[in-house]
């Protein structure tokens, strides 16, 4: 559960910098790149899904502060030269507008875009980081189909943890 604006904003700079992170290490032949198949969202080149990222944070806050899920118009993320300053921009931004409000937001009922509904402000939040989390998860899938090697989270591979196995077994038995 989420208790202040502050510790939500410390939590999502952590999604952001892994964004950053993972976008950073694509190669240039990721820019313009797409999958083979698909149709709409199924086929975004890694460009889109950046601009898509950077854009959508703004659409989730706009929600959040009772603006109506609203959609800015997107960056310029025609270039690979143009992706972090796109995500970077976005965390500065949303910084901004989420920062201001107060934590009893939180709690805070948002209406829905497409029902009569509505939800907790947090939960628009965490809708926001799922969002993030997905679209960086896409772009690392993308990354090791086309062999581009996609960062470790938190720096430690499967494979790493797998041959530790044994070790903390007897550690802990």
């Amino acid at each position: 559960m989420l208790t202040s604006m502050e510790g939500f904003l410390r939590y999502f700079g952590g999604v952001h910098r892994r964004a950053i992170r993972d976008v950073a290490a694509l190669p240039p032949a990721a820019d313009g790149w797409r999958p083979s198949q698909g149709e709409g969202e199924k086929a975004w080149t890694i460009n889109g899904i950046v601009g898509h990222m950077a854009t959508a944070r703004l659409y989730f806050a706009s929600a959040y502060r009772g603006e109506g899920w609203v959609t800015p118009d997107p960056p310029a993320v025609s270039s690979r030269e143009r992706w972090l300053p796109a995500l970077e921009e976005s965390w500065e931004r949303l910084q901004s507008l989420l920062g201001e409000t107060p934590d009893a937001w939180l709690h805070r009922k948002v209406a829905m875009i497409d029902t009569d509904g509505a939800m907790s402000g947090w939960r628009v939040l965490l809708l926001m980081t799922e969002h993030d989390v997905h679209h960086r998860s896409q772009i690392d899938t993308y990354a090791g189909m086309n062999g581009w090697d996609p960062p470790d989270i938190y720096g430690r591979a499967a494979e790493t943890i797998a041959g530790l196995q044994e070790q903390q077994r007897s550690k802990y038995r």
